[in-house]
């Protein structure tokens, strides 16, 4: 069959920067998730349980709204996420006594064990990265992906979508 458009060599590393933001920041998503699980695989946790674990740490008891606004999920997705990981013992959810609609979430003291271990093993990946990216600009991306998850990025990209 023949394509309107020639067939091209794909690739990232010679090739022409991506045009799409989105597929690019998903494409990067992905392989920076892969190296995560890889190597999160050894505590028997993914990446993105890892990070969740993490926040629940930095959180203190957030509610799930709370810790659904900072990790940029819906209140669905998280819940979703958290259930392996209080199925596994890891985490606790408890009624909020100030609001009964609401749960605040802990880690439990196997939670607080399995961090400490994967912990060792996230350190080690990021300085990997950073040896890989260097370190000068792995702080420049952590501070503009930091910004665009901001609910301030969010509020500009919809304000030009108005105009």
């Amino acid at each position: 069959m023949n394509h309107p458009y020639p067939a091209i060599e794909l690739d990232p590393q010679n090739g022409p920067p991506s045009a799409c933001i989105n597929s690019a920041i998903r494409r990067a998503a992905r392989r920076i998730g892969q190296i995560y699980d890889d190597a999160l695989k050894v505590c028997d946790l993914r990446g993105t349980q890892y990070g969740l674990l993490s926040q629940i740490d930095r959180a203190q008891g957030a509610t799930m709204r709370a810790l659904a606004d900072t990790m940029v999920m819906d209140l669905s997705a998280l819940g979703h996420t958290l259930k392996p990981l209080v199925r596994d013992g890891l985490v606790t959810l408890a009624v909020d006594g100030q609001d009964r609609r609401s749960k605040r979430v802990f880690l439990s003291q196997a939670g607080e064990e399995k961090l400490k271990e994967a912990r060792k093993i996230w350190q080690r990946v990021q300085e990997s990265f950073e040896q890989a990216y260097g370190d000068d600009d792995a702080l420049i991306l952590r501070k503009t992906l930091d910004f665009i998850a901001s609910p301030a990025f969010a509020e500009k990209v919809s304000a030009a979508l108005r105009d």
